[in-house]
């Protein structure tokens, strides 16, 4: 082999070896698709009523009444800012009184979304999602209610939105409306510390969140228990971040 085919053998070899190492650097910048055992098993949590209160109180993720947070993010559309608020009304849902989560968000200081997500908490300290009523708008008029559902309504079944213990490795489902929603959330890291602008938290627990009826939608949470809340959603496929701005 003469010396100009070594180099080019050579020089082969190196960009071959620094391709590699780029795609496994990028692959692991975000998680693989998950093939998770809770999608092949068969979903059917029970709920006995006399086991839940409205009042939730989960040191990561805590919702007294007239609670507020304001939340913002910069996107591809502009700034979205979301709005929420934790209501003195409830609503029943299979027997359980749950808390109303009121979630609103904006996009260029126009309403786009005005959620009621229904929560309540076990006597274990878990959070549960019983379901959400949805208004969707445009152009500042309401045009339909999609990604609403309620738990025992048309198979609608209600999920864990997160535990009072997180155990690295756990993995759950937050909601189950079958081919509508279906989100799951694995526990990927504890005792993190998390900056937000000026603001800096620690023993926050990090959680990916994603769904099988969606292979774009996925997202690291922060939930922090210096404030009881989520603090920063990082979304793994646009890169945008949505962080926690004021909180009362």
């Amino acid at each position: 082999m003469n010396k100009t085919s070594i180099f080019l053998v050579l020089v082969i070899s190196i960009l071959t070896v620094f391709f590699v190492f780029s795609a496994k650097k990028n692959k692991e910048s975000i998680p693989a698709p998950t093939v998770n055992p809770l999608l092949f098993s068969e979903y059917n949590p029970q709920i006995n009523p006399t086991d839940f209160t409205f009042k939730i109180t989960n040191k990561y993720f805590s919702l007294p009444v007239g609670r507020k947070l304001v939340y913002q993010s910069q996107t591809s559309g502009g700034t979205e800012k979301i709005e929420i608020e934790i209501e003195s009304a409830t609503k029943e849902i299979m027997g359980v009184k749950t808390t109303i989560y009121r979630d609103k968000v904006y996009l260029n200081n126009t309403l786009v979304e005005d959620t009621r997500d229904y929560l309540a908490q076990d006597k274990e300290g878990n959070v549960w999602y019983f379901g959400e009523e949805v208004d969707n708008y445009e152009d500042g008029k309401l045009i339909d209610h999609t990604g609403s559902f309620i738990a025992g309504e048309d198979r609608a079944k209600p999920g864990i939105w997160i535990k009072a213990v997180n155990i690295v490795g756990d993995s759950y489902r937050q909601e189950y409306y079958p081919d509508e929603a279906e989100d799951v959330t694995d526990v990927v890291a504890t005792g993190q510390t998390v900056i937000v602008g000026d603001k800096t938290y620690t023993g926050c627990v990090k959680m990916y969140d994603w769904t099988p009826l969606d292979d774009e939608s996925k997202e690291y949470k922060y939930y922090c228990p210096e404030v009881s809340a989520m603090v920063l959603v990082e979304d793994l496929t646009s890169g945008e971040k949505t962080e926690l701005l004021k909180i009362n």
